[in-house]
């Protein structure tokens, strides 16, 4: 063989090394973004939960206005925001007055005998289940696509793909790592 030859096939091997790390890299980010809307998904039906949640809180326990507000507020400010640390921050921040919420409901026998109020409790479990799936799979994939960027020979390849690291998403506050509490 020729070393022309050599040079070409050499040359022809890189190049589809080269499509192999892009393309991965591709696919990763894609998985990131889509593990992120996934947990957005699951946001969004919390937050459409709570309207109801409270009004049905709001029939039982109306001087219990502090706490509403907490959860209304809280709401609010996880439908505006829009980084992964904003929303993991509102995220702890609702966790967090729905928790206070349903410790109010608590004092209320017949709020907690009412079958709306069950059904949502149901239905907020649920979901708070699948947020924390959510935010799993997210930070795995995240996980993946960062050791990716950050190894050879796929970091040398980071650039062509347009992809970097991504952010986990954490929650500060210790006590808003965990689902609030429901009982029934």
């Amino acid at each position: 063989m020729d070393a022309s030859l050599l040079i070409i096939i050499a040359g022809a091997l890189f190049v589809i090394y080269a499509i192999i790390q892009y393309n991965r890299l591709v696919r990763l980010n894609v998985q990131v973004d889509e593990a992120f809307s996934q947990i957005e998904v699951q946001l969004k039906r919390r937050a459409d939960l709570i309207p109801n949640l409270v009004e049905t809180v709001k029939g039982y326990a109306s001087h219990e206005r502090e706490a509403l507000e907490k959860v209304v507020q809280a709401r609010a400010a996880s439908t505006t925001a829009s980084t992964v640390p904003a929303i993991a921050a509102a995220d702890g921040a609702l966790t967090n007055a729905l928790r206070g919420l349903l410790a109010v409901a608590e004092a209320y026998p017949d709020l907690k005998a009412s079958s709306n109020f069950l059904q949502l409790q149901e239905e907020l479990a649920t979901t708070e289940n699948k947020v924390s799936f959510s935010r799993q799979l997210y930070n795995e994939t995240v996980r993946s696509l960062n050791t990716a960027v950050k190894t050879i020979p796929t970091s040398f390849f980071v650039g062509l793909a347009k992809v970097g690291a991504r952010e986990f998403y954490e929650v500060d506050d210790p006590s808003a790592r965990n689902a609030p509490n429901v009982k029934f």
